[in-house]
């Protein structure tokens, strides 16, 4: 049987963590980094200006975090502020892009993807990330 790469990253299993959490109260504010945040189904992070009425795709944003230490590297710098890039959620320990449209739980390349949640809860800092089926 031969396996393509699709298949492979479909198949291994991968499991992430959250290192970061970031919301932004207003449209131009800078991000706040908060130990936890409530998420809605249907509006998205509890106080982040980005909540919506439920029909945003756009209620969540990821960034994995060995990208930002990659990016530091191209820009010939030691590190970057992940809260400069205002995402919501630095992921570490995953392959975000094997996520693009896919179901998972909590929460392009690398500048990260948007996503919209699933089902209601809390993410915590450290709280596990993994691909749902």
């Amino acid at each position: 049987m031969q396996i393509n790469f699709k298949d492979l990253q479909d198949t291994l299993p991968q499991r992430g963590k959250i290192q970061q959490i970031f919301i932004r109260p207003e449209k131009y504010a800078s991000p706040l980094s908060v130990q936890q945040v409530t998420a809605s189904s249907k509006t998205g992070l509890q106080d982040d200006h980005y909540r919506s009425s439920g029909s945003n795709k756009r209620q969540v944003t990821l960034i994995q975090y060995e990208h930002i230490a990659a990016m530091a590297s191209l820009l010939g710098i030691d590190a970057i502020d992940a809260s400069l890039l205002r995402r919501n959620l630095v992921v570490s320990g995953i392959n975000l892009l094997a996520l693009k449209d896919k179901v998972f739980n909590a929460m392009r390349g690398h500048g990260g993807i948007t996503a919209r949640v699933v089902r209601d809860g809390t993410i915590r800092i450290n709280d596990l990330v993994r691909m749902v089926r």
